[in-house]
């Protein structure tokens, strides 16, 4: 019922949104007698402004065709290397790199947006990298007889790209995607595989949420595993190729992350009604572009919902040293040259401090000097990634450990140590 309710009220706002549009470009059309007053401005802004939030969105593209690099532009080739049912791997590069760029893996968020949230991400660290990330696959999309998406499938799956990208790649993991990404890198150390990453950065990850509990946190452990399962999972409708399929439904999402900072979402829009207003359609189209990214929403399957819920938030067992994948103990100790930077932000009200630098905690195999921790100052969670501080004070750090560790992929193409 949750997704059948969810569909109708979307209907009735998508023909709200185009009345709204045609209203406002009416009473801005020079023919009509009020066009320009005051009243008129503020009446079309304010369809305007109610227009683009209730407007349908879908898959947002990442849209990079050109890149600046030491002062000259690059056209950027972005293609799709591998295709799987959950989630393909694609890859960015240009004519300005070097032939042996590092490679660079980003696993992006498996938690309601789209990969093109980091587009930021992906074109800053394209500068100097081959960038590589994980699409993930709506998973309303998905038809049912595809089968179950869950940690162990989605460790299962970065084990693969990187096994495709091949020896001496490094790894970038945002948010959530820490977990499995250490997770992965783990079992490839364990496994011995030469294709495991040179360096993993973990930004903003749930590494061990007992560290400094947010209210995300806290959402997931004041009620019972089964709370979860009976309140926010729902099927797939109809009208979608995975009916059927049990979800997590990316507009619930959506609307989690809203209600936490609800004031400021809607000073963000009163802010783009008077930019309208104002006439200052460059501040105007900043905003309808964040949340133009914001809102474009997908599903996540129910199991890697549940999943997430239970051994990350409820039971913390990576750092406990009992997360089993294959039904095998996942040993961080077997970690031993793989280097490890954990990123966090001071304001970050989602991934409390600390809850990533865990990792260099759990990490006995790993020797001191293949350990580095950044505390950036004064960035909340998604300005870890995204913005000015992102590009100017957070990218050089991960620019500086890639290249420090880069040499030694030389001894790594045959799974040893340089």
């Amino acid at each position: 019922m949750l997704y059948k309710a969810y569909e109708i009220q979307r209907s009735f706002l998508n023909a709200g949104s185009a009345m709204a549009s045609m209203a406002a470009e009416w009473l801005g059309d020079p023919r009509y007698p009020l066009a320009g007053t005051a009243p008129s401005q503020a009446m079309a802004s304010a369809l305007e402004v109610f227009a683009h939030a209730a407007a349908p969105r879908g898959k947002p593209a990442f849209g990079l065709k050109t890149i600046q690099v030491d002062g000259g532009t690059h056209a950027v080739t972005e293609t799709t290397v591998i295709e799987r049912a959950f989630g393909d791997l694609k890859k960015f590069t240009h004519a300005g790199l070097p032939a042996d760029a590092p490679r660079l893996l980003i696993v992006a968020p498996m938690s309601g947006h789209y990969a093109t949230l980091l587009r930021g991400t992906v074109e800053r660290m394209l500068e100097r990298h081959v960038v590589y990330i994980t699409d993930w696959v709506d998973a309303k999309q998905v038809p049912v007889d595809e089968g179950r998406f869950d940690l162990d499938e989605y460790i299962d799956y970065l084990i693969a790209f990187l096994d495709h990208i091949g020896p001496g790649a490094h790894v970038m993991a945002v948010c959530q995607p820490s977990v499995p990404a250490f997770a992965a890198t783990a079992v490839m150390a364990r496994d011995g595989h030469p294709c495991r990453p040179l360096t993993l950065t973990m930004m903003g990850g749930p590494v061990d949420t007992r560290e400094s509990p947010t209210a995300v946190n806290d959402h997931a452990i004041t009620k019972p595993y089964v709370w979860f399962k009976h309140n926010v999972i729902t099927d797939v409708p109809v009208n979608y190729p995975g009916v059927g399929r049990k979800v997590y439904p990316g507009f619930v999402q959506l609307a989690s992350f809203m209600s936490m900072n609800l004031g400021s979402h809607m000073m963000s829009h009163y802010g783009l009604f008077k930019h309208l207003v104002q006439g200052d359609g460059e501040s105007a189209d900043a905003t309808k572009a964040f949340y133009d990214e914001y809102r474009s929403v997908c599903d996540i399957t129910a199991e890697f919902y549940l999943q997430t819920v239970d051994v990350v938030f409820q039971q913390h067992l990576l750092p406990r040293g009992e997360f089993v994948h294959r039904d095998r103990i996942v040993d961080l100790g077997a970690i031993t040259d793989t280097a490890i930077l954990c990123i966090e932000g001071e304001r970050d009200d989602i991934s409390g401090i600390g809850q990533t630098r865990a990792a260099l905690k759990v990490t006995p195999g790993l020797p001191d000097a293949m350990k580095k921790y950044h505390l950036a100052p004064e960035v909340g969670h998604y300005g870890i990634f995204n913005g000015s501080r992102w590009r100017s004070s957070i990218a050089p750090v991960v620019d500086e450990w890639i290249a420090r560790h880069d040499a030694r992929a030389q001894g790594r193409t045959l799974g040893v140590v340089a």
